[in-house]
């Protein structure tokens, strides 16, 4: 009973991230999350594993490890003399002078406390890799049914958005910065909202793909199941009203369906292609959008709705504060120091709706040096979980689930919610580990001998 009970920790916190972890807005929901976290990851370091970790899992958490270290140094105070010489740091030299002050010792970090409120979010993600990769206190399926019970829930409320009579006025939006008139669920960004149900497709088809593998006798009204749930997440992206949603959703499905089907190693190695083709194709297309734009190549007039716009201005930026970054989750003012006047509107930006220019940014060269550490990595994972025959269509979902997140992260910000970021976390969980076996799964091991009558 209490194996059975372990189990659901990572898919019940998995599940509490999807429905609390929408947006930044939520400031309380985003509280909960990070205790509960704190308190699984406490578990984690506690407990004592009976199998210590692959080689994978090692690389990954030494990376992490190192952009954990180099946020840290980040927050160290540095001399005036060193700061001062850092970029366009040395401005603040002439405002303390300007008022009299001695010049205090300074971090890198140009927003400290925005450094550390960043940190914070960093512990849904970390907590759900350690319960999942550390504690195994999970089980496969019951990490896709919560994943696909947020999906649906999420569905479910983003249809009543719609259905309100007064969107502007509806009570089923959660935040109050919110994409208005669309379908948005628990998020606030329609687009973070259609990230959601693309990652969930591929568990989808790996859930009817293991049901098949198992030899059980009902393998076939799960798989019937996964593709009723698949059809229902197909319908829920066409009400989202996500551009993102409708471009990726064509290589996503052809991606997930190379699970379901059996085909030879060169038909599987040109679907394959033609999926990362499609992939790239609409990665192309959505840079060519205007963000809050409907359709390809919409214009923008101001430079929050402008992504050349922003990208520019955030090269300008990330450019200045070469080569250390100017501080974990300081794009914010950093920007705003650097947007042109003459375009600025009553609208800002939070995000340079490209994570990784945002982090290169913010971190610098060492924040560069290792996001490519971490594709390195995730790229010879994913290779290997299409190549061996032991690796479980779980892991093959979590390639094609991460590498949408990973896509749709060039042109914005899911990464930076609780619910997209924790799911990610998932995805890598498998991916460091990806010839486990489901612990829920004995039956996988041992085929049934005799009809079973539930």
């Amino acid at each position: 009973m209490a194996d059975k009970l372990r189990r659901t920790v990572a898919p019940f916190y998995l599940f509490l991230c999807l429905i609390l972890g929408g947006s930044a807005q939520g400031v309380w929901s985003n509280m909960i999350l990070q205790l509960l976290g704190l308190g699984l990851l406490a578990w984690a370091a506690l407990e004592r594993p009976a199998n210590p970790p692959g080689r994978p899992a090692r690389q990954l958490l030494w990376i992490v490890v190192l952009g954990l270290c180099w946020v840290a140094i980040q927050l160290a105070p540095l001399p005036p003399s060193w700061w001062m010489s850092l970029g366009p740091r040395g401005g603040l030299a002439h405002a303390y002078q300007l008022l009299g002050m001695a010049l205090p010792s300074l971090p890198l970090s140009v927003a400290p406390f925005a450094t550390l409120a960043t940190v914070l979010t960093l512990i849904p993600p970390l907590a759900l890799y350690a319960s999942i990769e550390r504690l195994h206190a999970y089980s496969a399926s019951l990490l896709v049914a919560a994943l696909a019970l947020g999906a649906l829930a999420g569905i479910a409320l983003g249809a009543l958005q719609l259905a309100s009579p007064d969107p502007s006025a509806s009570p089923y939006y959660l935040y109050p910065i919110v994409n208005i008139g669309a379908a948005t669920g628990f998020f606030a960004n329609a687009n973070h909202m259609a990230s959601l149900l693309l990652a969930t497709l591929p568990f989808l088809a790996a859930l009817a793909a293991s049901a098949r593998s198992s030899g059980r006798q009902q393998s076939a009204a799960v798989a019937i199941a996964a593709m009723a749930l698949a059809l229902v997440v197909v319908v829920g992206i066409a009400i989202n009203g996500s551009l993102a949603g409708y471009i990726l959703v064509l290589p996503v499905l052809a991606a997930s369906a190379l699970i379901v089907l059996n085909l030879g190693s060169t038909a599987r190695r040109g679907a394959i292609a033609v999926a990362a083709l499609l992939l790239v194709g609409g990665v192309v297309a959505l840079n060519a959008t205007a963000i809050g734009g409907t359709r390809i190549g919409a214009d923008a007039a101001g430079s929050v709705q402008s992504r050349k716009d922003i990208l520019a201005t955030t090269t300008t930026a990330m450019r200045a504060y070469m080569p250390l970054g100017s501080g974990l989750g300081t794009f914010r003012p950093v920007y705003d120091s650097f947007e042109d006047p003459n375009q600025v509107t009553n609208t800002y930006s939070s995000h340079a709706h490209d994570d990784y220019a945002e982090l290169a940014l913010e971190l610098g060269l060492p924040g560069v040096f290792l996001l490519l550490l971490f594709f390195y990595w995730w790229g010879r994972a994913a290779v290997d979980s299409w190549r061996s025959p032991e690796a479980q269509p779980y892991v093959r979902a979590a390639v094609i689930a991460s590498a949408a997140i990973l896509a749709h992260s060039l042109v914005d910000f899911p990464l930076r919610t609780a619910a997209i970021s924790s799911l990610f976390a998932m995805c890598l969980a498998f991916l460091a580990d990806r010839v486990k076996s489901d612990p829920l799964e004995p039956s996988e091991l041992r085929p049934t001998r005799h009809m079973a009558l539930d």
